[in-house]
């Protein structure tokens, strides 16, 4: 990863949590940003991945993307309950995915257990100009 994606990626993680309330931390997830790169047939856009952990019984809080991002989500271990909008809740395990529309209110994302850790992908399609990829819901 060259320094430019590392800043970038970086900037996101810390644009996530400035917006995050602290509560959403405690238990809560822990981001870490993957991969940043500029999508070079599509003027305009980044595709960045993220990595969230979610100890036992962790959770984030309700939170809106971004009007930009397209989001795919795929569960790397453990269980995510999540809910999207108007959809059903929904437990994803490991192997499973889903997607979330640009503009997405993300109105449940935890770890479905309280006893295991979970591991999410998120990977992100959005405006390279985007600031925030999320923002709290009040």
């Amino acid at each position: 990863m060259n320094v430019r994606s590392t800043l970038g990626a970086a900037s996101i993680v810390l644009a996530i949590a400035a917006t995050m309330p602290a509560a959403a931390h405690d238990p809560g997830d822990v981001v870490t940003p993957h991969f940043e790169h500029a999508i070079p047939n599509i003027p305009g856009k980044t595709l960045t991945a993220l990595i969230v952990d979610y100890p036992p019984g962790g959770t984030s809080a309700p939170h809106r993307h971004a009007d930009s991002s397209f989001i795919f989500a795929y569960v790397l271990s453990g269980e995510i309950e999540s809910k999207v909008n108007d959809g059903p809740t929904q437990i994803y395990r490991a192997g499973g995915s889903w997607y979330e529309p640009p503009a997405a209110n993300h109105l449940i994302s935890r770890n479905a257990s309280k006893t295991q850790p979970a591991k999410l992908l998120a990977v992100f399609i959005a405006d390279t100009d985007e600031k925030a990829l999320t923002a709290p819901i009040d």
